[in-house]
């Protein structure tokens, strides 16, 4: 295969949507508020519910990789007073999720023989669809959960727009309450003919990955990336391109993907951030997850993904690096 065509599979890679994300929907904001149409919809023997349990574990199928659906005739049924939140229109159906109290959920089990998978186990082994929209559902009612009261005056407040609002009860002054997401940059640092990779302790042996960290009030993305860099390994970024994002609701995150150019090669760590951090270059990484000695994030990471985009520019595909190396 030529540079060019090389080249070109790594911008086709680079295009490919992270997991989580990508999912082809109509959130449908305009008809949250419309109660009528949501309890129709409700009913409509196409549509879907999503069931997941108090602590954001879905219910998928005993012997297939997918999840378990609750019908509107069940929930009619069995489970007719719990609450549910709009997800939105596709395919053809209506999706809404729904959380069950543990006696809900051994009742949903035993009347489906489903199981119970945490979202990280869904981004690795559910279709694209299925596992963002299980990444939707986890954000959209972890955040409910966390809105009980009223963060102005303390009041308890009530979850309306079909769940995507919560408004406090407080009858002087009732404030409402959208959904938050937490920014956080991510970013794979380069000079020359190497990357910047660290590990965090309690990491498996050999693991390195891309840096990261949180957005502060009053920062742009691109500053978030310098500032993190700088505090965790050292190094100063001259620039930062943007690269791709990712859902990643665990609890409450959105991952903003970059890639950056060092100023210099110069690591100075601080205690209380990263284990270690290393410059890698293409021989190092190839060398090093041949011999299992290296270990890379998960493809369910966008962290994945950068390494990822950073190595088939050089010719190098990081799926059959892992495909090949040890079991760790």
């Amino acid at each position: 295969m030529s540079v060019e065509q090389e080249r070109d599979k790594a911008v086709a890679s680079r295009a490919r949507e992270n997991v989580f994300a990508g999912i082809d929907m109509d959130r449908m904001a305009e008809r949250r508020d419309d109660r009528l149409w949501v309890e129709e919809t409700e009913r409509s023997p196409d549509t879907r519910f999503l069931v997941l349990d108090s602590e954001g574990l879905a219910f998928v199928q005993a012997e297939a990789d997918m999840p378990h659906w609750m019908t509107p005739a069940m929930r009619s049924e069995r489970f007719g007073d719990l609450p549910s939140t709009l997800l939105g229109l596709a395919n053809d159906s209506a999706w809404f999720t729904l959380v069950v109290d543990e006696a809900h959920a051994e009742l949903f089990a035993s009347l489906t023989g489903a199981r119970r998978m945490s979202l990280r186990e869904a981004g690795l082994t559910l279709p694209a669809f299925e596992a963002g929209l299980f990444a939707y559902a986890k954000g959209i009612t972890h955040w409910q959960r966390q809105t009980r009261f009223c963060s102005q005056c303390g009041s308890p407040t009530l979850v309306v727009a079909s769940g995507h609002r919560v408004q406090c009860t407080n009858p002087d002054g009732p404030h409402m309450h959208f959904p938050r997401t937490d920014a956080a940059i991510i970013v794979i640092v380069e000079d020359g003919d190497a990357c910047l990779l660290g590990r965090q302790r309690g990491w498996p042996p050999g693991r390195y990955s891309t840096l990261a960290g949180f957005i502060e009030p009053g920062e742009s993305l691109e500053d978030a990336v310098k500032r993190e860099v700088r505090e965790e390994s050292g190094v100063e970024v001259l620039h930062a391109t943007y690269h791709s994002s990712q859902p990643w609701p665990l609890p409450a995150s959105l991952m903003v993907g970059f890639t950056a150019t060092a100023r210099a090669r110069e690591i100075r760590l601080r205690d209380d951030e990263l284990e270690d951090a290393r410059w890698f270059t293409v021989d190092d990484i190839v060398q090093g997850m041949t011999s299992g000695s290296l270990g890379v994030p998960p493809p369910l990471s966008v962290s994945y993904r950068l390494i990822e985009h950073w190595l088939g520019l050089r010719g190098v595909h990081l799926d059959e690096l892992v495909a090949y190396a040890p079991r760790r």
